[in-house]
């Protein structure tokens, strides 16, 4: 890549942010924009790239060489038309980030609709352990590396990689894991069959020499073995013949899970996890598989998984309010907070506090009644203003709508969208010993942010 000045539209994502990042790292001139600045943002400043709030046509000067954009970007977009207009090329993120995943020997994507983040982390955190020094870049901050991108000087690569517009279908890998699959994502695929697909078509490009991991629990999961070249490993909770299967499953008082570790017949291990919820046992075993795949001892995984404590945003302690514990989670999807749910709700409390925002208009329309359903075990629930990220409201559908299911459920449910006045309704009612989650993939995470200021 002869490159020496990359743009970046978009760059305050977390994503885009750990690219940009990684981008200095290696001497290129970097700077970009956004919409809002948020941490991210601040963040890149403080490494001296300049970033631009707003996407006017005056921000593209003719001394960039390569512009880079989130597919969030429409093409009608002020500043990508105006690098057309100049002729700078331009490249969408997954395809670039396909484009650096070309410089590693051995590169190691994570997938699937959920546990993405925390699955890439928990391989992350094993390899560390045992001192291979990979390069990683991942959805989320982690304490191992002081943020979510490190550059190490080994062939290994470790990545999240995304199935959105199916930009992971742009990375050249050797080896994956594969969590589940689910209904997501519905404004791009329509529905679950073109999910699966992208799936397939995904592992296809896995070199013959890797290796793919399962989880055998989840049906078309499971089904992708008939579409790689790789060799397959599978893992699961229930079915004796997986490769490695999780038994005797505990959990102490925080939720948080372990569980021994049997490879078909023979026990091979003990994992302790210290990030709550029964949906970590099939994330880390799937990393156990992997990472042992990989030559890695028992003892060093072991070790690996019990020093990962959470990336952020995933079920992430805050601190308190009122005597309570506050905690943020990034779930956005009914299934990932049906988990995030089952998992918080284990830690010892009292009366229950979520405050919930729907990602995208597409999704509150499609999901609204099993947003309802994921949420109905938390005591109280505050719904607020709907997220709209790259979507206009054509649907018409509103945060009441909500809140009316979840009001069909019996449920104690109401909207509220200042988030000062959020904080002063929760201050009459919370209690010492009370939970308060925040959970959504956009703004809510300051409404814990204000809480515990």
């Amino acid at each position: 890549m002869n490159k020496k000045h990359i743009y970046m539209i978009g760059i305050g994502g977390i994503s885009m942010g750990g690219i940009a990042k990684i981008l200095v790292n290696y001497g290129y001139k970097v700077s970009g924009s956004d919409i809002t600045e948020n941490d991210e943002v601040k963040e890149l400043e403080k490494l001296g790239i300049k970033v631009n709030i707003g996407q006017v046509k005056e921000n593209i000067t003719d001394d960039i060489d390569l512009v880079v954009y989130t597919a969030a970007i429409s093409n009608t977009n002020e500043e990508l038309v105006r690098a057309r207009e100049l002729n700078i090329e331009t490249i969408e993120r997954g395809v670039f980030l396909g484009e650096l995943t070309l410089n590693f020997e051995d590169c190691i994507g994570i997938a699937g609709t959920h546990g993405k983040t925390t699955t890439s982390s928990m391989v992350s955190c094993v390899f560390l352990e045992k001192g291979l020094d990979p390069s990683i870049q991942i959805g989320a901050n982690l304490t191992q590396i002081n943020g979510n991108y490190r550059v190490g000087r080994s062939d290994y690569f470790i990545i999240e990689a995304c199935e959105y517009k199916d930009s992971f279908q742009n990375f050249r890998q050797r080896s994956a894991i594969v969590t589940n699959i689910d209904n997501d994502h519905l404004d791009y695929f329509k529905n679950i069959d073109n999910i699966s697909k992208s799936f397939q078509k995904y592992v296809s490009h896995l070199r013959k020499d890797g290796v793919l991991v399962l989880n055998m629990d989840n049906e078309r999961c499971y089904d992708l073995r008939n579409y790689t070249k790789a060799s397959v490993v599978t893992v699961s909770k229930t079915k004796e013949e997986a490769d490695y299967i999780a038994k005797n499953i505990e959990f102490d008082d925080r939720g948080c899970a372990s569980y021994d570790v049997y490879k078909k017949d023979n026990f091979i291990g003990r994992v302790s996890l210290n990030v709550k919820g029964e949906h970590n046992v099939l994330n880390s075993l799937e990393a156990y598989a992997l990472c042992a795949w990989y030559g890695i001892d028992s003892e060093s995984i072991v070790k690996g998984l019990s020093k990962f404590t959470g990336a952020s945003r995933r079920m992430e302690y805050k601190g308190k309010f009122n005597g309570a514990n506050v905690y943020d989670d990034y779930g956005h999807h009914p299934t990932e907070i049906e988990a995030t749910a089952k998992a918080i709700l284990k830690e010892k409390h009292n009366e229950s506090y979520a405050i919930f925002e729907a990602h995208t208009y597409s999704r509150a329309v499609e999901h609204k009644e099993n947003f309802a359903k994921a949420l109905k075990d938390f005591d109280h629930i505050i719904v607020i203003d709907i997220y709209a990220a790259r979507e206009e409201n054509i649907w018409g559908i509103k945060p009441e709508d909500i809140v009316n299911e979840l009001t069909k459920l019996g449920k104690d449910a109401i909207y509220i969208s200042d988030y000062d006045e959020i904080k002063e309704n929760l201050k009459e009612r919370v209690k010492e010993g009370d939970l308060i989650i925040t959970i959504g993939a956009g703004n809510v995470t300051k409404v814990a942010s204000k809480l515990v200021d």
